[in-house]
């Protein structure tokens, strides 16, 4: 500021003198990280927020965690987004990982518009990125008012977004990173950032009934399962979905289960549109960049009847909308067909990518609306006309769909 300041000089006249002062410039301390924040980055995962030697005050000002015992990085950063406005004029944004539930993959992160070498991350870990660049480039908006400016960018990760002929999914976090850097003339506002992820899927009930059965367990042992208090079932994206489907009443240790087609629709409807393939003929669908996982079953597993049962792992995604690319919000349900075969000389009735294929016979059968469940998780087979005599397959297809 300007200051103009009045006196009288030796010969009694009033004389003036204006001097210029200007007050040195203090960033505003952010709030330090809580423990848990800081406790969760592993000492060799620490990206250094501050050159040694610093003071506690000094990086946690800075919105950094510290330790005193950590000779290499003693200020570094915390187990979230800490975003910074420097007295230079330059953004500096460090982007955890685990700021989304699931992860983020930080080859995915990028500034929205920006580009140019000066516009790419000057770090980057297995668990952090960081990104520096100057208030004026990389697609950086500016709107003043009075003396006042205020600059504006973005971060965002691109999702993976696997297509096929009748859906689209993904399994990553949506994530947006707003960071905005309000200037004066003498001083610095505070900064706002804003983070979006992705909702969770509000959760959903169906009824069914059984002799096969699809059902959820809990554990990748399968020694417990989703009963029908547990339902709804939610689940993050990427989590892991151990499915079974087992073979009920029956008792012959011959019979095996065969998984031929499983796929996933947003309702009940196993018709509906969009769809996503699990197995096709038996095998995970190639075009997934998070296959289905086909576990054996064997003695070791303690069963009665061990070829009575199927084991796989679905990796949880969610529904995106083909024009749009956005995810859809709601429950994804569980659709499966199998057949009950006898092994042969022709038939081993063990699935093979290409499988083989043998003879076929169908069985009718409805759905009873009986017991509450997620994405079909218990399906029992009733309504037979006649024997039923064993051949080498018999098709056991359910999910509201007749076959005759």
């Amino acid at each position: 500021m300007t200051i103009r300041i009045e006196g009288i000089d030796d010969t009694g006249e009033v004389s003036f003198h204006e001097e210029e002062l200007r007050c040195p410039i203090h960033l505003p301390a952010l709030d330090a990280p809580s423990n848990s924040v800081c406790t969760a980055v592993l000492r060799p995962d620490r990206l250094p927020c501050a050159t040694p030697p610093v003071s506690q005050e000094a990086c946690e000002g800075k919105g950094c965690c510290y330790s005193l015992g950590d000779p290499v990085a003693p200020c570094y950063y915390g187990n979230t987004v800490t975003a910074q406005c420097t007295t230079d004029g330059q953004f500096s944004i460090a982007v955890s990982r685990d700021v989304t539930l699931p992860p983020l993959i930080l080859d995915s992160i990028h500034l929205v518009s920006g580009h140019g070498s000066s516009c790419i991350p000057v770090a980057k870990s297995n668990t952090f990125v960081l990104y520096r660049f100057p208030l004026s480039a990389c697609g950086t908006t500016f709107q003043g008012a009075g003396d006042q400016g205020v600059y504006e960018n973005q971060l965002v990760a691109d999702r993976d977004v696997r297509s096929w002929s009748t859906g689209s999914v993904t399994r990553d976090s949506t994530f947006r990173l707003h960071v905005s850097c309000s200037y004066s003339t003498g001083d610095f506002l505070p900064l706002n950032v804003q983070v979006f992820t992705l909702p969770p899927p509000p959760p959903a009930t169906q009824y069914g009934p059984l002799t096969l059965e699809l059902r959820i367990a809990t554990d990748q042992q399968y020694s417990r399962y989703y009963v029908n208090s547990d339902y709804p079932v939610v689940k993050l994206l990427r989590d892991p979905v151990y499915m079974e489907v087992r073979i009920l009443q029956r008792t012959d240790p011959n019979l095996v289960l065969v998984l031929h087609q499983c796929w996933a629709t947003p309702s009940t409807n196993p018709m509906q549109q969009p769809q996503w393939p699990i197995l096709v003929d038996g095998c995970p669908y190639t075009g997934d960049n998070y296959q289905t996982e086909l576990i054996p079953v064997g003695a070791a597993s303690g069963l009665q009847f061990p070829s009575h049962y199927q084991h796989f792992i679905i990796s949880t995604f969610t529904f995106v909308d083909f024009a749009s690319q956005k995810a859809l919000s709601g429950p994804v349900y569980f659709h499966c067909s199998a057949s009950a075969c006898v092994p042969s000389a022709m038939e081993s009735c063990v699935a093979r990518c290409p499988k083989t294929r043998g003879k076929s016979y169908i069985l009718n059968f409805r759905i009873s609306p009986e017991a509450p469940m997620l994405a079909q998780p218990s399906l029992r087979l009733e309504g037979f006309k006649g024997l039923v005599p064993l051949f080498p397959k018999v098709i056991l297809c359910g999910l509201e769909i007749a076959l005759s």
